[in-house]
């Protein structure tokens, strides 16, 4: 049976047929900035399909690619549209395109992801700048063999979310005149929303947002090596909280609302990025 890592390298092998463009940071678009593609000076366009073994994301909304290109003058991978636990995939295949956009070249990883807000006073449409997160209630994609070739066995998690590049979003946010919340994210499997008794184990562990997403292919990431950055998008204020059901139409709603902000802030953060390297 193909390991993990020999799968990987399949992929790699294939894509590599396909461009051989090397970024320096990648970047997985969350729900509101699926239309980003648009601000990236593109260079090569793959899709997943074209690509021998790669997962691919079954959630509408979600192109389905890669695109290879130029934000400023820092060059990029973008993942439009990522797969979930919830699709049914194995966790080592939620995380093999992180895994498999390092191996390209990428160091440093920006992931984004529309959330629940558990936060008291923090609305619908903010944006939340991942200081720390909560993945024990889903698999850990480095359950099983360690991959020596990926990193370590024991990774070390205390600073998962880079320190230095959050100095730099705080930075970009200010320019722009957003008002960039911070905290704790905590990803649960779904694809059902939580209930609002799962909404209050969160927020007594310390969560200030929820989702689906995100917390794993920071882990996959740091495994590796990778400095990662994460903002969430608060599309809804979670379960027990808001005073309506809670719907993807909802989510969808205010993630397009908010996606013209949201995608400058991303701009402005690879931008200054770019300077620095």
């Amino acid at each position: 049976m193909e390991s993990v890592y020999e799968k990987l390298q399949r992929c790699e092998r294939s894509l590599r047929q396909k461009t051989d463009f090397v970024p320096q940071a990648a970047l997985v678009l969350g729900s509101g900035l699926g239309d980003y593609g648009e601000r990236i000076r593109v260079v090569d366009t793959v899709d997943y399909h074209e690509i021998d073994g790669f997962p691919v994301s079954t959630v509408p909304g979600h192109a389905g690619r890669f695109l290879f290109g130029y934000v400023g003058g820092l060059p990029v991978v973008c993942m439009q549209g990522r797969v979930h636990y919830y699709e049914g995939y194995d966790m080592p295949d939620v995380v093999l395109p992180i895994r498999l956009m390092r191996l390209l070249g990428a160091e440093d990883l920006f992931l984004t992801n529309a959330a629940g807000g558990i936060r008291q006073g923090m609305p619908a449409g903010s944006l939340m700048l991942l200081t720390g997160q909560i993945a024990s209630l889903v698999p850990s994609p480095l359950r099983g063999p360690n991959i020596d070739e990926l990193g370590t066995r024991f990774p070390d998690m205390s600073r998962i979310y880079d320190t230095d590049l959050q100095r730099i979003a705080r930075k970009a946010a200010v320019s722009l005149g957003i008002d960039l919340w911070e905290g704790t994210y905590l990803q649960l499997s779904g694809p059902q929303y939580e209930t609002p008794q799962e909404v209050a184990m969160c927020r007594l562990l310390g969560a200030d947002a929820v989702g689906m997403s995100t917390a794993c292919e920071a882990v996959a990431a740091r495994h590796m090596g990778m400095r990662v950055l994460g903002i969430s998008c608060i599309t809804n204020l979670a379960s027990g909280i808001s005073p309506v059901p809670l719907s993807h139409a909802e989510v969808q709603e205010t993630a397009d609302r908010v996606s013209a902000q949201f995608a400058a802030l991303v701009t402005e953060i690879l931008t200054q990025l770019g300077r620095q390297e």
